[in-house]
């Protein structure tokens, strides 16, 4: 698999816990496992900080906790980690990296619709998220609520890692050719350039709702209840008639693209701003499609993406089709035994405007 050019399938991941490149605390568990990526998990303890940081070049995390602690929290029995506060928790896995394969990981998406930000750092680490080829060593989340606080237990999953053998990004002439034999858009044009563009909905076939917009005081959200809250408890539907919303400095919104989007069983692919700045709001991102995500042969007919959207310093006009983000489309280094969507707990496959799967629908 190490010779083979592109992100690691689920097979490839299996046999990376087999090698010891991967291990866990308890051990790995095959639910974690899935088409293009290895879900991870809450350790047993979470540090207060006073500031997010990262370890910076020849440092460990542990010196720089030593640094910026302020308390830690047992998880044991479950915890609440309040909005606006800064945690680091360590993970049950670690990583013992072949020189050949380097480590992307992301927020799983229903950790980025609560707007949880939750990034991954290591010890040495000079990038948020970005795991160097031949890394070994232990894996921690930083985690800042900032719209609700959150209860957490240990074995929590809120990000997630994915490897790759090399670059294997699609350049813009090769994923026209792909379009052109399997679409990888429908509801809207095919905007390539640098990626897929995908636009904001507010013109839906439907009625007048167009997203969601965060209260500002609510309750804590226990993150181990499925469908289980009343939306109108945290969240502000947004409806509008003339095809535009104005966001609000420091508000967080749940929209949804124009475009519904397919992942071929033989690429993955991931979200990314359009520009690192639009206008006055910045698009953030649970950042990755598996294999088969909105693909007919995994039981999708497209899916749509959802937005999470956070309005900066004055308030901005949003209109129906402005481009907002665009997805970058990479080779699998082989096909996966599993699709998203096929066989395992997929909760968004065939999605529209869709809360976290938290809400009762």
């Amino acid at each position: 698999m190490e010779d083979q050019i592109g992100v690691l399938p689920a097979q490839a991941i299996e046999n990376m816990i087999e090698t010891g490149a991967l291990a866990g605390q308890p051990a790995i568990e095959a639910a974690q496992v899935q088409p293009a990526s290895l879900d991870l998990r809450l350790g047993n303890v979470a540090y207060r900080v006073r500031a997010s940081f990262l370890a910076g070049e020849g440092r460990s995390v542990a010196d720089r906790l030593s640094e910026f602690e302020m308390h830690q929290i047992d998880l044991t029995d479950s915890a609440v980690l309040e909005k606006g506060c800064v945690y680091v928790v360590p993970l049950m896995e670690s990583l013992a990296l072949p020189q050949s394969i380097q480590a992307v990981a992301n927020a799983k998406s229903s950790t980025g619709r609560l707007d949880l930000l939750t990034r991954t750092i290591t010890d040495g680490g000079t990038e948020f998220d970005r795991i160097p080829a031949g890394y070994t060593g232990p894996l921690y989340a930083e985690i800042c609520p900032r719209s609700f606080s959150v209860k957490v237990r240990p074995g929590m999953r809120l990000n997630q890692i994915r490897f790759r053998s090399g670059q294997a990004i699609l350049d813009d002439a090769t994923l026209k050719d792909l379009h052109a034999k399997t679409p990888l858009v429908t509801g809207g044009p095919a905007v390539i350039s640098e990626g897929l563009g995908f636009s904001v909905d507010l013109e839906p076939a439907k009625g007048d709702l167009v997203g969601y917009r965060a209260k500002p005081h609510t309750g804590v959200i226990d993150l181990d209840l499925i469908n289980h809250y009343d939306p109108a408890d945290y969240w502000e539907p947004i409806h509008t008639k003339d095809g535009q919303i104005i966001l609000d400095p420091g508000a967080f919104y749940i929209l949804v693209s124009r475009e519904a989007v397919c992942i071929p069983p033989l690429y993955a692919a991931e979200m990314a701003p359009y520009l690192a700045m639009v206008g006055e709001f910045r698009v953030h991102y649970a950042g990755f499609f598996d294999p088969g995500f909105g693909h007919a042969e995994a039981g999708g007919a497209g899916a749509r993406g959802v937005l999470e959207v956070r309005c900066h310093e004055a308030p901005f006009v949003l209109e129906h089709g402005q481009i907002v983000g665009r997805l970058v489309y990479e080779k699998m280094a082989q096909r996966p035994t599993e699709l998203y969507g096929v066989g395992i707990a997929s909760n968004y496959q065939g999605q529209g405007l869709k809360l976290s799967k938290h809400f009762r629908a």
